[in-house]
């Protein structure tokens, strides 16, 4: 079993973030921000897609109402197939078109452009579709200009009502990210400016991180306070709630730059790159943008905002079936261990996880009970008197592994991705945490 990056909810072994006041200043205040678990921009995102799944078909059934002419006698099932398929190709594009990302559906003057071409697309798709099938005299073409004209109008409409809503919603900024800014002093002021003049950023700054002293970098730059060096960071991200990094250094300061980048992209975030002070100027299409602030994507964050919720519900649903599938293996190896020797039939041991997160894992036990070692500080090898006659079967057959699937109901484990390493495991003297980079 694997851990999964998103879904470790363990508090982290390092203890992050207890830093010292020699290395940081007083903290400020993080943003008060409500915690309503079904207000979240996925759930935003579900609303848009019926929204616009209704809208579409609605607005088709509207034009036919309105002028039903030829549509009245017409195969009413012909019509129903007909505008289904044009609301399924229309959610096709606006998915591909990015369109229900929550900077999207936040503020969709963005991308504007993007949902009209959808639109029009799914048009063109219709018309092509009804000249190759020769099906041009099941439908009224009056009814088919009315839908595509009016539906439009209104599609733009609700888009735009709907990104006012999500903008009321958001009046405490009970859906922004939080961001962190890595690097100080001129720069980070244009940064932030740029950033608390925008109408709608969809961020909070919670702090700044610097290597730099005082006297280079200022503890405090437009009211946002520096909370420590960027080491102090990478402990401060594991073990707080940080969706966003942005780099602050100017962009033709490779080198340090690449140091920095170096150094965190391990943590689980968005790591981004302020182009506000560079000269040159790209397309659009070149940047993302936080706000007014125009940015170059490094890294993004793992499995992005959909990933998490599908991994999660795609893990539970094959670790319950797999459950119910294997319980007989369950139950005869629960009997063996216990008959073979005294002790417990299962073996719990701490592992770093995703963002060196502790967790709890559950295994059969395949060593005497007085033999156990919890932190695996000696790895098992062949031919060990610490394991039993029944432990040395199941762990060759990895049937030990089998209750981690439960780790996997709690949300703990994942059924791929990285796997999570003991405490004290070591490759020759060295730990593993050391030796496997991120």
């Amino acid at each position: 079993m694997k851990t999964d990056p998103d879904h470790l909810k363990f508090t982290s072994a390092v203890d992050p973030t207890r830093l010292t006041s020699e290395t940081q200043p007083e903290r400020a205040a993080p943003p008060a921000i409500k915690n309503n678990p079904w207000l979240n921009a996925q759930t935003m995102a579900i609303l848009a897609v019926f929204l616009d799944l209704f809208g579409t078909a609605g607005s088709g059934a509207m034009a036919a109402y309105i002028y039903p002419g030829y549509a009245t006698k017409a195969n009413w099932f012909a019509y129903v197939s007909f505008v289904s398929w044009g609301a399924a190709l229309l959610l096709a594009s606006l998915f591909v078109s990015r369109c229900y990302a929550f900077s999207v559906l936040l503020t969709p003057f963005r991308k504007l452009s993007a949902m009209v071409g959808a639109w029009v697309m799914t048009f063109g798709v219709l018309i092509t579709s009804i000249f190759l099938f020769k099906s041009g005299s099941e439908f009224s073409r009056i009814w088919f200009l009315s839908w595509a004209t009016s539906g439009l109008f209104f599609f733009v409409a609700w888009r735009l009502g709907f990104g006012e809503f999500i903008r009321y919603l958001n009046r405490d900024g009970h859906f922004n990210k939080r961001g962190v800014l890595v690097g100080g002093g001129g720069n980070a002021a244009h940064v932030i400016k740029m950033i608390t003049n925008s109408q709608e950023s969809g961020i909070n700054l919670i702090g700044i991180f610097d290597d730099r002293a005082d006297n280079r970098a200022p503890a405090e730059v437009q009211n946002l306070r520096k909370l420590g060096k960027i080491d102090d960071l990478i402990d401060y991200v594991r073990s707080n709630q940080v969706d966003t990094l942005i780099l602050t250094l100017p962009t033709t300061a490779e080198t340090r730059l690449s140091q920095i980048v170096d150094r965190l992209w391990i943590l689980p975030v968005n790591i981004r790159l302020s182009a506000a002070s560079q000269k040159l100027r790209y397309t659009n299409q070149s940047y993302s943008y936080i706000g007014n602030l125009p940015c170059f994507n490094l890294y993004d964050k793992p499995l992005g905002e959909w990933g998490p919720l599908l991994k999660d519900v795609t893990d539970k649903i094959i670790a319950t079936f797999a459950i119910i599938a294997l319980s007989p293996v369950f139950l005869a190896t629960a009997i063996a261990v216990k008959l073979d020797s005294k002790g417990p039939i299962f073996f719990k041991q701490k592992r770093y996880g995703f963002n060196n997160e502790l967790v709890e894992v559950y295994k059969f036990r395949s060593m005497y009970t007085d033999m156990s070692d919890a932190s695996a500080s000696k790895l098992v090898t062949k031919g060990d008197t610490r394991v039993t006659k029944v432990g040395r079967f199941i762990r060759r057959t990895t049937i030990d592994e089998l209750p981690q699937l439960f780790n996997v109901m709690k949300g703990e484990l994942s059924l791929v991705g990285p796997r999570p390493h003991a405490t004290q495991a070591k490759a020759g003297s060295a730990l593993y945490e050391n030796v496997v980079r991120g």
